[in-house]
């Protein structure tokens, strides 16, 4: 028999090695920070995606001021405050004064726009005294713009 013999004996000792290097110290702290980011933003959309729901509808609430009397008139400072998480547009505030049961006089405010929690500030001015009758301050109406 023929012995077979081969001239292609390989020597894998001059061939670079397929070994893995460790990773720098600058490629792990880069890679921490990328990953840190990537979860950060993933988790944040999560909470937007599951957390919220639907956004609800504008809430504006009327806060009424302690009365003024200034030059023979009487000031009724309001705050109208937005409570819901979508703006209300052309909201509509009135205050009706009534003494001894009838209505003596009336008041209407307009607030153009008014941003999820934005307060507005205004005043309805009576040539009556408020606190001798029942004065009625209320939103009316507002749309969604």
């Amino acid at each position: 028999m023929s012995d077979i013999h081969s001239d292609d004996d390989t020597s894998f000792e001059d061939e670079p090695s397929n070994h893995i290097q460790p990773r720098s110290l600058a490629e792990q702290v880069s890679f921490s920070i990328a990953a840190l980011i990537l979860f950060t933003l993933v988790g944040f959309i999560c909470y937007l995606w599951l957390g919220k729901g639907e956004p609800s509808s504008p809430k504006p609430v009327v806060t009424v001021k302690p009365i003024e009397e200034i030059s023979g008139q009487f000031q009724v400072p309001f705050e109208l405050t937005n409570q819901g998480d979508v703006t209300a547009a052309s909201v509509q505030v009135v205050a009706e004064l009534q003494i001894q049961g009838e209505i003596a006089e009336t008041g209407e405010q307009q607030v153009d726009f008014l941003s999820s929690h934005e307060t507005e500030s205004g005043a309805f001015v009576f040539s009556q005294d408020p606190r001798k009758g029942k004065l009625i301050i209320r939103v009316a109406s507002y749309k969604s713009p």
